[in-house]
């Protein structure tokens, strides 16, 4: 079953913020990830969602979505997102079809 990382991100700095943008797709790529959300617009229809960029990323499931959040490739990447960002990622289980 497919999992999901899922990204409320608030970027800090731009500059290296593009760095990071520009280099991960790849890397998502090779754990089988896809983008479903990359920072489009959000229009809150009930409540304050507190969604700032939004990212959804869809793993073909969970290990996956793990072994990609804890590669040697991400973590160069993720030092990077750390240090031009703020916000909250979680790994989200989705349903059998």
């Amino acid at each position: 079953m497919a999992a999901y990382l899922i990204a409320n991100i608030t970027v800090r700095n731009p500059a290296r913020f593009e760095e990071y943008r520009a280099a991960v797709p790849a890397v998502i790529a090779r754990f089988g990830g896809r983008y479903l959300v990359r920072g489009g617009a959000v229009e809150a229809r009930e409540g304050e969602p507190g969604l700032n960029r939004l990212v959804i990323l869809e793993f073909p499931d969970m290990p996956a979505a793990r072994a990609f959040y804890d590669s040697a490739e991400y973590a160069p990447l993720l030092a990077l997102r750390l240090a031009s960002t703020t916000g909250s990622v979680a790994l989200v289980e989705g349903i059998a079809a």
